[in-house]
Order: C-alpha cells, then sequence, then structure tokens
C-alpha cells in the first residue's frame, strides 16, 4: 500500500490532507498548553487556599493548633500545598516534554512537506514542458505534412498542364521536393520528442512522483506517530505524579487518625485550669437576730472575741466565692465579714504586706500586669512562670555562645596579632558577661515564684503567718487572707475590693495607722548591682552602687522594702540588690 501507486494522481488532495495533519498537530500542541496554564491557575489557587488558612504568626490562631484536630487540618493544609506542587510538576512536564518538543516537530514537518510538494512541483512542470514540446512538434510535423501534399498536388498540376513550361514544372517539383523534405524533418523531430515525452512521463508516474508521495507518506506516518507518543506523554506526566499525590492523601487520611479528641479535651484543661478549689456550702444566716454593730472600740474588741467562730463563714465559705465572680449584694451580708477582716487587719502585725498587697491589687485593676503573673491563676501562673524561665534560658544560651565565639575569636587574635587587637574585644565580652549575669539573677526570681507556685518552696502567707505569731492562734489569719487575695484570677483582689466597693471604708483609718506607725529597725544593708526607677507607688528609685539600708528582706515575692533616709523608703526588686543581713538584727534570719 503506497501512495506513489495508489494515489498517483490525488497531488492536491494530498496536499490538502497533509496540511489538514498539520493544523491538527497545532491544535493538539493548543490543547496541551490551555492544560498547562490551567494546571498552573489550580496549584496557584490551592497554594493561595493553603496559605489563605495558615495559622498567623505571633496570633491567637497559633496557639490553638496545639490541638490534635487543628494539627490535623494543618497537615492537611500542607499537603494541599504538595498537592499543589504535584500539579505545577505536571504543567512543567506537559511544557517541557509535550509542547516544546511538538512545536519543533511542527516547524520541522512544515519544512519537509513544502521540500516534498516543491520537488512534486518541480516535476509537474518538468512534465508539463515536455507536452508542450511534443504538441509543439506535433503541430510542426502536421503543417510541414499538410504543405508538402499541396505542394506535391500543385507540381502534380502544373506538370498535366500543356500550357505550362517546363521552368515553371520544375519550379513546382522542387517546391514539392522541399515541402516533401520539410515533412521528413518534422516527422523525425516529432518522433524523436515524443520518444523522450514517453521516457519522462514513464520516469514522472512511476518514478518521480511514487518516491515524493512515499516521503509525504512516510512524513505523514511519523506526523501520526508523533501525535500518539504525545497522548502517550500526556498520560504518563499524571500518572507519575499519581503516586506522590497518593502520599499527600495519605498524609491527610493519616493526620486524620492521628486526632485524639482524649488530648484535646485535656489541653482544654491545661489551658483554662484555674488550680483552685470549687467554694464550699455557703451557711444558713440567721436575719431573725438583729446584729447592731458600730465601728468603735467597744465593737472592734467584742467582734474579735466573736469572730474566732466565725471566721469560716467570712473568710473561707465566701472567700472562695471569687472563682464564679458572684457576690451577695446583700447590705448586712457585706458588713459582718468586713467587720472581721477590719479588725483582722488592725490587730496583724504585718500590716505593711497587707497593705502591700493591696496597693498591687490596685494596680492590677488599673490596667498594669504583675512581673510575677500573680494576677493568674496558680496553674496558668505556672504556666507562665515556666514559660518566662523557657525564654530566658533561651537566652542566656545565646549569650553564652556569643561569649564563647567572642572568646575564641580573642583567643585567634592573640595568636595571630596581625589579624586583629585582642583588646578591642574586652569591652564586648564584658557587655556579654553582664548580659549573662542579669540574666541568670532574672531566672533566679523567676525560678523561685515558679518554686512558690509549684509547692518546693513556702508560701509568702506561711512566711507571714509564722512572723505574726498568729499561726496556730487563728484559723484563717488576715496574712493568709491577703496571700488569697493575691491568687485571685483576675488580680482584683475580690474579697476585700469587692467589699470595699459595696461599703464605703475610710481610707484614712488605713493611713493614719500606717502614718502612727514607728519606722521599722534597719537589720541590714545593701548595695544597688543595676539602676531602678521606681515609678510605681510603694517603690523607690536607686542608682547602681548606691549603698541603703534594709528594712525587711524578701517574702518569697521578689521584692526587697529598703530605706535611704527617714522620709524615703520603699520597695526595690530583690534581684537588682546584693543584700548584707545583720545577724544580731531583730528579725534578720539566722544561716547557716
Amino acid at each position: 500500500m503506497s501512495w506513489g501507486t495508489e494515489l498517483w494522481d490525488q497531488f492536491d488532495n494530498l496536499e490538502k490532507h497533509t496540511q489538514w495533519g498539520i493544523d491538527i498537530l497545532e491544535k493538539y500542541i493548543k490543547f496541551v498548553k490551555e492544560r498547562t496554564e490551567i494546571e498552573l491557575s489550580y496549584a496557584k489557587q490551592l497554594r493561595n487556599l493553603s496559605k489563605k488558612y495558615q495559622p498567623k504568626k505571633n496570633s491567637k490562631e497559633e496557639e490553638e493548633y496545639r490541638y490534635t484536630a487543628c494539627q490535623a487540618f494543618l497537615s492537611t493544609l500542607n499537603e494541599m500545598n504538595d498537592y499543589a506542587g504535584q500539579h505545577e510538576v505536571i504543567s512543567e512536564n506537559l511544557s517541557s516534554q509535550i509542547t516544546a518538543g511538538l512545536a519543533r516537530y511542527v516547524q520541522e514537518l512544515k519544512q519537509e512537506r513544502k521540500s516534498h510538494f516543491h520537488d512534486g512541483r518541480k516535476a509537474q512542470q518538468h512534465i508539463e514542458t515536455c507536452w508542450k514540446q511534443l504538441e509543439s512538434s506535433k503541430r510542426r510535423f502536421e503543417r510541414d505534412c499538410k504543405e508538402a501534399e499541396r505542394a506535391q498536388q500543385h507540381f502534380e498540376k502544373m506538370d498535366a498542364d500543356i500550357n505550362v513550361t517546363k521552368a515553371d514544372v520544375e519550379k513546382a517539383r522542387q517546391q514539392a521536393q522541399l515541402r516533401h523534405q520539410m515533412a521528413e524533418d518534422s516527422k523525425a523531430d516529432y518522433s524523436s520528442i515524443l520518444q523522450k515525452f514517453n521516457h519522462e512521463q514513464h520516469e514522472y508516474y512511476y518514478t518521480h512522483i511514487p518516491t515524493i508521495f512515499q516521503q509525504i507518506q512516510e512524513m505523514e506516518e511519523r506526523r501520526i506517530v508523533r501525535l500518539g507518543e504525545s497522548m502517550k506523554t500526556y498520560a504518563e506526566v499524571d500518572r507519575q505524579v499519581t503516586p506522590i499525590i497518593g502520599k499527600c492523601l495519605d498524609g491527610i487520611v493519616k493526620a486524620a487518625e492521628a486526632i485524639d479528641q482524649k488530648n484535646d479535651s485535656q489541653l482544654v484543661i491545661e489551658a483554662y485550669k484555674s488550680g483552685f478549689e470549687p467554694p464550699g456550702d455557703i451557711e444558713f444566716e440567721d436575719y431573725t437576730q438583729p446584729m447592731k454593730r458600730t465601728v468603735s472600740e467597744n465593737s472592734l474588741s467584742n467582734s474579735r472575741g466573736e469572730g474566732k467562730a466565725e471566721p469560716k463563714f467570712g473568710g473561707k465559705a465566701k472567700g472562695k466565692l471569687w472563682p464564679f465572680i458572684k457576690k451577695n449584694k446583700s447590705p448586712k451580708q457585706q458588713k459582718e465579714p468586713l467587720s472581721h477582716r477590719f479588725n483582722e487587719f488592725m490587730t496583724s502585725k504585718p500590716k505593711i504586706h497587707c497593705f502591700r498587697s493591696l496597693k498591687r491589687g490596685l494596680s492590677l485593676k488599673l490596667g498594669s500586669t504583675p512581673e510575677d503573673f500573680s494576677n493568674l491563676p496558680p496553674e496558668q501562673r505556672r504556666k507562665k512562670l515556666q514559660q518566662k524561665v523557657d525564654e530566658i534560658n533561651r537566652d542566656i544560651q545565646k549569650e553564652v555562645d556569643q561569649r564563647d565565639a567572642i572568646t575564641k575569636m580573642k583567643d585567634v587574635y592573640l595568636k595571630n596579632p596581625q589579624m586583629g587587637d585582642p583588646a578591642s574585644l574586652d569591652h564586648k565580652l564584658t557587655e556579654v558577661s553582664q548580659n549573662i549575669e542579669k540574666l541568670r539573677l532574672e531566672a533566679q526570681k523567676f525560678e523561685a515564684w515558679l518554686a512558690e507556685v509549684e509547692g518546693r518552696l513556702p508560701a509568702r502567707g506561711e512566711q507571714a503567718r509564722r512572723q505574726s505569731g498568729l499561726y496556730d492562734a487563728q484559723s484563717t489569719p488576715p496574712v493568709n487572707n491577703c496571700a488569697q487575695a493575691r491568687e485571685s484570677p483576675d488580680g482584683s483582689y475580690t474579697e476585700e475590693q469587692s467589699q470595699e466597693s459595696a461599703v464605703k471604708v475610710p481610707a484614712m483609718d488605713f493611713d493614719d495607722e500606717f502614718d502612727d506607725e514607728e519606722p521599722l529597725p534597719a537589720i541590714g544593708t545593701c548595695r544597688a548591682l543595676y539602676t531602678f526607677d521606681g515609678q510605681n507607688e510603694g517603690t523607690i528609685s536607686v542608682v547602681e552602687g548606691e549603698t541603703l539600708y534594709v528594712i525587711e528582706e524578701d517574702k518569697g515575692d521578689g521584692w526587697t522594702r529598703i530605706r535611704r533616709s527617714e522620709d524615703e523608703e520603699g520597695y526595690v526588686p530583690t534581684s537588682y540588690v546584693e543584700v548584707y543581713l545583720d545577724k544580731n538584727a531583730k528579725g534578720a534570719k539566722t544561716y547557716i
């Protein structure tokens, strides 16, 4: 089956058919290009979708991804990102393996087709030229034969006419012979051209055209094969990424199977657990017996004697209502525990300690966050302190690494002075060492608070009770009330402040009590390690290197009370001063 023998007379149709084949190939290239653009657009949309739902850094959403369900969703987003990458691979492979190759092949195919049909047209023109020559020689031969016949007839007519002279007859005879000779020459020329044409025609139809058409047929078959191979490649490109896409989908399934509802529930507990016990039962309050209490010396002393059996009602049961932030607004109900608290406050020895807690509660209420996170519930406070300790330890490690690097560089400079001056690194090394020391002191401060929360150290309330001497005499001493109020979840000291807002207690009583109190004796001295700007109420500013008197040491809350003069005293962070206690001073601890 050959186009050269079967389609020897279909030159124009073959030309149209091969052009249609090239158009089909170009159409397929356009199809693949559009598929490439679709894959790129799809991959871009998938990436944008994944990016849109990714958690924002340093936001609340980032904390939500601690839960396994959110982690599974995050894994889904990451897998979809990889899934989009595979579609980008499909687009790239389609473009490089099909589109680019087929575009070059189409150009080559057009050139080859043009060459083949140029040869065919050239052969057609040659055979047409031979045919024209044959027709021309044939017409000339025919014309010469007619002329020779007319000349022969004229000669015979002249020869038969007796009136014609011999000269005319001879002339006619010569003319006839000449025409006859011309006819013979035309006949020979026509015969020669005819033989040549037949040979050329045979070569054209049995050699040139079959060869050209065979080449065109092979060209067309190669085009068809190439198109089929491109279609196979088109499928293989998808098939190559199918396993990876399957792994992406398997990753999504695995992430979904890793969801642990129990773990998520435990995380909710860890996130919101306050660490407090539920409130106890509220005892019955009998309003049938009129209770007349006045703020006087007798009523205060009587209420103190009667309050020994009632602190459980006023201090414990009612004091534990704060996790729900609900109080009974009855004036009589608030007046009873307020009088108790007022009497206990006036009779307890460490008044400054409670007053400082009240001032801190006021500052928290105004919006400032304490450094020791005392405004948070115990469990949440422990987590915050642990995070702070870890953060400081990481900073310490960074500074230590920097110090080691500077030390190594200094050693290199010492061994090779031409590389640099070792003394130029001393200032930086000193600065890094100071930063390390500051961070370590800061870490110790937060570790002490963390130890207090975790129960490794005695609570500040217990120290105050031991110093007040009322530890074994009262079930709920006022110092414990202050410490308990300091651990309220909203940091606003709900027990005393709620009562303070409900019943107006003259603030001047407290101020007069503290103003009339004798100055505390100095129990030692201290030296300021760093400069501290005491801008908050109750604090005092110190300058680095300054020496001052210690009148109250740290009770476990990170603050030390110092005095510069009789009229100037206040609190400074314990980590900012170096304390030298006088062992013989009253109230000073003895270290063995």
